[in-house]
C-alpha cells in the first residue's frame, strides 16, 4: 500500500472519528438539577458569621451544617488553574495535565503580515518559566520523541516583530504533531490558507489547540487513548488539532465570517480537500470543554466556506525553509532538531 493510500484512509477514519465524537457530545446533554428552595430567617447582626445554613432534602427545616468544605482553601485552591498568559503575539492558556495548551489565540490583518521585523534565525526554542515547573512542557521531552515541536502560533505569523516571533518558540505553544505529512505538510498548507484570508478579511483571528478524541476499538466500545512523550513521561501526544476561525469584516458590529477544522494528527495526503476537515464551532466546543463565539450574536455569524472557497495551497515549506533561512538553534539543547513550521 502506497504512502498515500495509507494517508488516505488515516486522514478518514480519524475525521470519521472526530464526527463520531461530535456526534457523541452532542447526545449527551446534561438536565439540569432542581434545588429546594430555602425559606428566608431573620439572622441577628453579630461580629461572628453564623455557622452556614444547608437544606436537607428531607426535612423543610435548616439545619447548621457542622461541616465546612471551603475551608480547604486556607491551605491552597486545587483548581484547575489554566495559567492564562499573554505575550506580544499570542494569547493563550495552558493545560498543566497535559503540558500542552489548551488554546492559542493570534490576530493577523494584511499590515502585520507585510512587516518582517522578526528573523526565525534569531529564535529559540524555549521553555516558558511562567508555568510552574512541575507542570511545564520540556526540551528534552521532544528528544528523539519522533516528534515535532509544532507551533500553534506559526511564527511566520509573527514575523513583524523579533520579540512577536520569538514568543511563538515558547514551549507553551507547542504540541507534538507528526513531522513528515503533517506539521510539515498539510498543517503547513492550513496555516497558509489562514494567511490568505487576509486577501479578502481585513482582520482575521485564530484560535488553535489539540484534541483527545475518542475512537471505537474492536470491541465496539470508545475510548480515549494517546501517547505520552518524555523520559520519565511528560508530554500528551493530542489524537487531532482543532483552528477555530473567526474572519472579519472590518465594520463595527459587522459579520463575521467562521470556519472550524479538526485534522487528525497523521500524515494526511495534499490531495485531501480541506472542507473534508470542516465541521461546526459547537462540535469543537463540545469536544474540548470550550467555547469560542458565545457573545456572538447569530444575525452577525457568517459561514466562512461560502464566502471564499476553502481549499489548501500546496508548497514545499521544508524545502524553501531549509534553503532561504537555514535552522533554527536552541540555547540549552543545540543537538535537538531544527523548528519546523
Amino acid at each position: 500500500m502506497s504512502k498515500t493510500t495509507i494517508a488516505i484512509i488515516a486522514s478518514v477514519s480519524a475525521l470519521t472519528g472526530a464526527a463520531a465524537t461530535a456526534a457523541l457530545f452532542s447526545s449527551r446533554e446534561r438536565k439540569g438539577l432542581t434545588t429546594p428552595s430555602t425559606p428566608t430567617n431573620s439572622v441577628p447582626t453579630s461580629t461572628t458569621p453564623p455557622p452556614p445554613l444547608s437544606q436537607s432534602p428531607f426535612s423543610s427545616r435548616p439545619i447548621s451544617a457542622p461541616v465546612d468544605p471551603s475551608g480547604l482553601f486556607q491551605y491552597g485552591f486545587p483548581g484547575p488553574i489554566s495559567d492564562l498568559n499573554s505575550t506580544p503575539s499570542t494569547t493563550s492558556a495552558f493545560d498543566r495535565r497535559t503540558r500542552n495548551p489548551l488554546w492559542v489565540a493570534e490576530h493577523i490583518t494584511p499590515i502585520s503580515l507585510s512587516m518582517s521585523g522578526g528573523d526565525r534565525r534569531h529564535s529559540y526554542f524555549v521553555e516558558d518559566t511562567s508555568i510552574p515547573s512541575k507542570f511545564r512542557a520540556r526540551l528534552q521531552d521532544y528528544q528523539r520523541s519522533g516528534y515535532d515541536r509544532g507551533h500553534q502560533v506559526p511564527a511566520a505569523d509573527a514575523k513583524w516583530g523579533q520579540e512577536a516571533m520569538d514568543s511563538t518558540f515558547l514551549l507553551s505553544n507547542m504540541c507534538p504533531q507528526v513531522g513528515d505529512g503533517f506539521n510539515r505538510d498539510y498543517w503547513a498548507h492550513l496555516e497558509d490558507f489562514c494567511r490568505r484570508l487576509t486577501h479578502d478579511f481585513p482582520s482575521v483571528r485564530i484560535v488553535t489547540g489539540p484534541l483527545y478524541l475518542p475512537r471505537r476499538d474492536s470491541d465496539g466500545k470508545f475510548r480515549v487513548s494517546y501517547e505520552v512523550i518524555g523520559n520519565p513521561p511528560n508530554v500528551a501526544v493530542p489524537t487531532h488539532f482543532y483552528k477555530v476561525i473567526f474572519a472579519e469584516d472590518g465594520k463595527t458590529g459587522g459579520n463575521v465570517s467562521l470556519a472550524a477544522f479538526v485534522l487528525p494528527n497523521k500524515p494526511i495526503a495534499n490531495t485531501k480537500p480541506l472542507t473534508d476537515f470542516l465541521v461546526p464551532v459547537e462540535a469543537v466546543e463540545k469536544a474540548s470543554g470550550l467555547e469560542f463565539a458565545s457573545k456572538l450574536p447569530e444575525q452577525r455569524r457568517m459561514k466562512l466556506c461560502e464566502q471564499i472557497k476553502c481549499s489548501i495551497l500546496v508548497r514545499e515549506y521544508a524545502d524553501r525553509q531549509r534553503n532561504l533561512q537555514g535552522k533554527v538553534p536552541e540555547r540549552s539543547a543545540p543537538s535537538l532538531p531544527a523548528a519546523q513550521p
